[in-house]
């Protein structure tokens, strides 16, 4: 019987061609979705409110590795609240270009302040005002951001900004890490990482 034809000219997903970590295979596909994908780091985060219905809304990836798949947010928006209430999330990202699909849940902890301060540094300044005066996810009328903008504007003048108590890092602490790559006939190839003991299981899923 002929393979499944493949729409994006990639090589088709085998057990044999995986890495025995996911990290190590996201890794791999970091790679080419950085060179073809003109935002490889858009990603879904998911979390559930206090009555178990899911929120999912769009942050950007900003690091992975051993330690979880990390992004920054304000810790008393929506996504914050619901995060300290039930620390567990659910992580999308969606390569269109490569017909590529990672999906990650798991376990949530805020990173240490360190690693928040380091990366607050190196955001464009307005963008640290922002996160700086934004009561994000709150009731607002938009002259009133900009006058809390402004405020904080003068106020800080040319000095650096040191972060706000309230913004910083989450790691996603990854239970299962699902690799899905698109075929034309819909027969998708799919294979999901499961933590199993000090290591991982993989085995391939049904489209």
């Amino acid at each position: 019987m002929a393979m499944s034809p493949r729409r994006h000219g990639l090589p088709p997903l085998e057990r044999v061609t995986l890495a025995d970590d996911p990290f190590d295979q996201f890794a791999e596909w970091w790679k080419l979705a950085e060179r073809e994908v003109p935002l490889p780091d858009a990603m879904t985060v998911a979390t559930v409110d206090e009555d178990g219905a899911p929120n999912a809304r769009m942050v950007l990836l900003k690091g992975f590795g051993p330690a979880g798949f990390r992004f920054f947010t304000n810790y008393e928006s929506a996504k914050g609240a619901e995060l300290l209430a039930s620390p567990r999330a659910a992580l999308v990202l969606y390569w269109r270009e490569l017909d590529r699909q990672v999906r990650v849940r798991g376990r949530v902890t805020r990173l240490p302040a360190a690693d928040s301060d380091e990366y607050f540094a190196t955001r464009p300044r307005g963008s640290q005002i922002g996160a700086s005066v934004s009561p994000q996810s709150r009731p607002t009328e938009r002259e009133d951001l900009d006058r809390l903008y402004a405020e904080a504007e003068e106020r800080l003048g040319e000095g650096p900004i040191e972060r706000p108590g309230h913004w910083g890092g989450y790691a996603v602490e990854p239970e299962t890490v699902e690799f899905w790559q698109g075929r034309d006939d819909r027969m998708h190839d799919r294979f999901l990482y499961r933590r199993d003991g000090g290591g991982w299981s993989i085995e391939r899923l049904a489209p």
